[in-house]
C-alpha cells in the first residue's frame, strides 16, 4: 500500500492497524538538536486519546508513545525518529458480524475492490486510530517551530450536527470535553447524550488556526501553502470540506471588503486566512474543516454481503457519535506539519533573502 508518507522535507511514514499490536510513525527530515522527550509528545496524545468522557468512545487506550530512536542525550540527532504507541484495548470480536458485509459510510467496500481483502478489525488502515501518530508527529513539528518562530496552534469546535458553537475564548477550550470555546456547555452535552440514546451520529465543524506564522511559506503554483493545507485536512479521516479565510462566503463578499487592506500596522481583516497567491503573509492561518457524522452506528442499515446480496448491517463495539470531538488536536498537528514542510523548503531555498519592506505582522523594536 503506497500513500502512507506525508511530506517530504519533514517526512512522517504512518504505520500500523486499529487492532494490530501497535501503530506509530517514523519522521524523517526533523532537524537536529531540538530537545525532544515523551513528555513533549504525550500531551497533545492525551487530548486525542478515546475514553476520556462519554461523548467519546469507550475504548480505552493510554496511547503512551515511546521514542525508539533519533534521540541521543534528550536531542534530535537528525536521523529518523521512531514513535511506537501500543494497542491495549482491541475488541476484535465486535467486528465478526461484519466479515461477510460492508458497513455503509466505511472503506470496507472500497479496500476489497482496490486489495482484494480487508482487515474488518475496526476499520484496520482505514480508522480513524491512525491518526494519533500524525498527533505525535505533529507535536515534534509544533515544538520545532515554536522555538524557532514562536508559531502557536490552537483549534476548536464551532458546530456540533444543527448547534452553532459562540467564540468566547480560547481559554475554554481546555476545560471541556467539546474543545469548544465556551464556558458552558450543557447544550452540547445534552445534544450529544440524546443522540446516543437514539443510536445515530452527527458531524462537526473545527477552526485551526496558527499565530506567529513568518511571511513568505508556499510556493505560488502549485505547492501553495494553502492549497497544502487542503491537502492535509482531506487525509484525515471523516473531513468532507475545507475552508481556508473567509471560504465559501467568499461568495457572497464583494471585492471592496474581501480584499485584505494593508496599512503600516497590518492588515485590516483576514478574509485570506494569512495566504495570498499561496504565500503566507504573516497572519494567522485560518482554516476550518467539515466533518461528516460517524459512519459506525447501532441503527440498522441496508448493505449488500460480498457476493452481491443484500443484507442489513448494525455495527457493535465502541464508536464516536461525533468523530469530531475529538478532531481538533488532529488538525492542529497536520497544520503543524504542513507549516514545517514549508519552513523546511523555505530555509533550504530563501534564506538569504532580504527585502526592505517591512513585515508589517511583526511588531517593531
Amino acid at each position: 500500500m503506497s500513500g502512507n508518507t506525508f511530506g517530504n522535507l519533514f517526512a512522517v511514514t504512518n504505520f500500523g492497524e486499529s487492532h494490530g499490536p501497535a501503530i506509530g510513525c517514523v519522521i524523517d527530515g526533523c532537524p537536529p538538536g531540538l530537545s525532544l522527550s515523551e513528555a513533549d509528545i504525550q500531551g497533545d496524545l492525551d487530548r486525542r486519546r478515546p475514553g476520556t468522557s462519554r461523548h467519546v468512545t469507550q475504548r480505552n487506550e493510554p496511547d503512551a508513545v515511546e521514542i525508539l530512536s533519533g534521540v541521543y542525550q534528550g536531542k534530535t540527532t537528525g536521523t529518523p525518529i521512531c514513535l511506537l504507541i501500543k494497542n491495549t484495548d482491541q475488541r476484535s470480536k465486535d467486528y465478526g458480524n461484519i466479515l461477510q458485509t460492508f458497513r455503509p459510510g466505511h472503506a470496507d467496500y472500497t479496500y476489497l475492490h482496490k486489495y482484494g481483502l480487508r482487515d474488518p478489525r475496526g476499520g484496520g488502515r482505514a480508522s480513524a486510530r491512525l491518526t494519533a501518530p500524525m498527533v505525535a508527529a505533529g507535536a515534534v513539528a509544533k515544538k520545532w517551530l515554536a522555538e524557532k518562530y514562536g508559531t502557536v496552534f490552537r483549534g476548536c469546535m464551532t458546530q456540533i450536527g444543527d448547534v452553532a458553537i459562540p467564540f468566547e475564548s480560547w481559554a475554554h477550550v481546555t476545560n471541556n470535553p467539546f474543545f469548544a470555546p465556551v464556558a458552558d456547555v450543557s447544550k452540547l452535552e445534552a445534544y450529544m447524550d440524546k443522540l446516543r440514546k437514539a443510536g445515530d451520529s452527527c458531524g462537526a465543524r473545527i477552526r485551526v488556526t496558527a499565530s506567529g506564522v513568518p511571511v513568505g511559506l508556499g510556493e505560488p503554483l502549485f505547492d501553495k501553502l494553502d492549497a497544502d493545507i487542503a491537502f492535509a485536512m482531506m487525509g484525515i479521516n471523516a473531513v468532507k470540506g475545507v475552508e481556508i479565510g473567509a471560504g465559501f462566503a467568499s461568495v457572497m463578499q464583494r471585492g471592496t471588503t474581501h480584499g485584505d487592506a494593508l496599512s503600516p500596522e497590518g492588515f485590516q481583516s483576514n478574509n485570506a486566512g494569512g495566504v495570498l497567491g499561496g504565500i503566507s503573509t504573516g497572519q494567522d492561518l485560518e482554516v476550518s474543516i467539515a466533518i461528516k457524522p460517524t459512519s459506525s452506528i447501532i441503527t440498522p442499515r441496508q448493505s449488500i454481503d460480498v457476493t452481491g446480496q443484500p443484507a442489513v448491517v448494525v455495527t457493535k463495539g465502541r464508536h464516536d457519535p461525533c468523530v469530531g470531538i475529538r478532531a481538533t488536536p488532529i488538525a492542529e498537528a497536520m497544520l503543524a506539519l504542513v507549516v514545517m514542510e514549508h519552513a523546511l523548503r523555505q530555509r533550504a531555498q530563501n534564506a538569504d533573502v532580504k527585502v526592505s519592506t517591512p513585515d508589517i505582522m511583526r511588531p517593531r523594536g
